[in-house]
């Protein structure tokens, strides 16, 4: 399917295509997500969005990582993403990307990304279930990407903010060299 140029070019001017995503040419139009999801990920940027900066990264919500090639005709935009703001463009990044989390929603396309962000250099990728507080991390290795397993106490190392992360009953745990949050 060819993408109306104008179509989007109008969805964007009105500020109704934050969600939208381009796949090798084919328009993927998700629905809009729950507040829950949203205040998951309000709540969750708002924790990193300190260590990042500390780190001089920069933290984005709802900005999208683009296909060099091609930036009308192939991207994605996670939830939240985190860069060196040197490779940051006018619509979002080309990479590579320190972090990328997608919140989840049910029957969202989340997993059928990690293909795109691989290629493009993400370095780390979460994906988070907003109601079980689930996570999963994944470490680009090479080409691919390997999981992050729990150690013994249950906790997850995420390098790219270089955290610690948990369930505490039913709450996501942050750890930091300075600080912890829950969410």
């Amino acid at each position: 399917m060819m993408v109306d140029r104008e179509w989007l070019a109008d969805r964007r001017r009105r500020g109704v295509d934050r969600w939208d995503e381009v796949w090798d040419g084919v328009l993927h139009v998700p629905p809009e997500p729950t507040t829950d999801h949203q205040r998951f990920e309000f709540r969750l940027a708002h924790i990193l969005g300190p260590i990042a900066w500390a780190r001089g990264l920069e933290p984005f919500t709802q900005v999208s990582i683009l296909d060099p090639r091609d930036h009308e005709r192939n991207y994605r935009t996670p939830d939240i993403l985190v860069v060196d703001p040197k490779h940051v463009i006018r619509r979002g990044t080309e990479g590579p990307v320190e972090l990328a989390i997608e919140v989840l929603s049910p029957d969202d396309e989340s997993r059928d990304k990690l293909p795109f962000y691989a290629e493009r250099g993400v370095k780390e990728l979460w994906l988070v279930d907003p109601e079980t507080r689930h996570i999963e991390i994944y470490l680009l290795r090479g080409k691919m990407y390997v999981i992050v397993a729990e150690d013994a106490a249950g906790i997850m190392r995420a390098p790219a903010l270089d955290l610690e992360l948990s369930l505490a009953g039913t709450k996501l745990r942050i750890t930091w060299a300075s600080g912890s949050a829950e969410i």
